[in-house]
């Protein structure tokens, strides 16, 4: 499960914060295997900016859920302070965190110049992915003599979020490939194809592991799922078209708002290609996309003003995907903790 922390008409951010935490305890509870937070500068209608913080405040909140990022944006950020945060997050909570990198970049200049990079920096991942990794192994050579600390000789989990060529990077590093959505499906198969044709196998995976993205809304009957897609499609045309991605507007709210015939095109766009409807329906089109596919996972995402309708589906998804909750994790020693394993399973 990824959250993204929306903020609602008439809540703020605090809020919203808090009601990540607790979906991240619920998700736990209803049997998730990971529960992974997402990095946004400067957007009025998301409150999660600083995932790798919000993701310790998840960590600290569950016991045997998974808690990473999907993801932290490599352009933003100088790979050892990355490298630094999942070392502390691992220490604390070992065995349970998983490290989701993108390559996007501040989605404004005046964001970009805020944070102190510009677009050019987006081709500059695989450069610090490589960084970045090497910190980890104790084998980079950009800053020789320095070491990141407590990270250097931990195993946290590297997942790539596929983004322009991010498939790539993640076939060329031998990395664990999240991509999405399901909405695209076409050019995610193709994506998903190149990737397994040019994996290399790495420290990181000895073979290629996809973990496919998307949004799904479930409820009693088709017209309530699909309500559930209302706010967030609202917000992602007003944002298409007014350069800001606002508060999610309640459902009852949208039907009353004048909209231009552009915003209109993005909003009915937005309400197509995702999976929604009856847990029947929704359980047949899940394994669907798990056949096409491949995936190794699915990684499911789904904003709405309706917070109870919100946690309902997902409660309905993890019935129909047969879920249950994992038992705590007791510590692992500290030999146990680097030791090679598959992705975080």
């Amino acid at each position: 499960m990824l959250d993204r922390s929306r903020i609602r008409e008439g809540g703020d951010a605090a809020g919203a914060l808090r009601d990540t935490v607790g979906l991240a305890r619920d998700a736990e509870a209803w049997g998730y295997h990971r529960f992974w937070v997402s990095e946004h500068h400067g957007v009025p209608g998301i409150a999660g900016s600083a995932p790798t913080v919000l993701a310790a405040a998840v960590a600290g909140a569950t016991s045997s859920i998974r808690v990473g990022t999907g993801g932290v944006m490599l352009p933003n950020h100088r790979p050892l302070v990355v490298a630094e945060q999942f070392g502390v997050l691992e220490a604390l909570f070992p065995g349970r965190i998983d490290m989701g990198l993108g390559r996007s970049v501040g989605f404004t200049d005046g964001v970009r110049g805020a944070l102190g990079y510009g677009k050019e920096a987006a081709g500059e991942f695989a450069a610090r992915l490589d960084e970045l990794l090497g910190w980890f192994r104790g084998t980079q050579q950009a800053h020789p003599g320095v070491r990141a600390l407590p990270s250097e000789g931990l195993r946290v989990p590297p997942f790539v979020l596929a983004t322009g060529e991010g498939a790539g990077i993640a076939a060329a590093a031998g990395l664990p490939l999240v991509i999405g959505d399901l909405s695209g499906r076409a050019k995610v198969l193709a994506a998903i194809e190149r990737y397994r044709a040019a994996f290399r196998p790495s420290v990181w995976a000895a073979e290629p592991y996809v973990v496919v993205a998307g949004t799904v809304a479930v409820a009693g009957t088709e017209e309530e799922a699909a309500r559930l897609l209302v706010s967030e499609a609202w917000s992602m045309a007003y944002a298409r078209t007014h350069g800001t991605f606002p508060p999610l507007p309640a459902p009852e709210a949208v039907a009353g708002r004048p909209t231009t015939a552009r915003q209109r095109e993005f909003y009915e766009a937005g309400l197509r290609g995702h999976v929604h409807g009856t847990e029947e329906g929704v359980r047949a089109a899940l394994a669907e996309v798990a056949a096409v596919t491949g995936a190794d996972e699915l990684l499911v995402t789904t904003s709405s003003h309706d917070r109870a309708a919100l946690r309902d589906s997902y409660r309905r998804l993890a019935r129909l995907a047969g879920l249950r909750p994992a038992a705590p994790r007791a510590a692992p020693s500290r030999t146990a903790h680097r030791a090679p394993r598959a992705p975080g399973r």
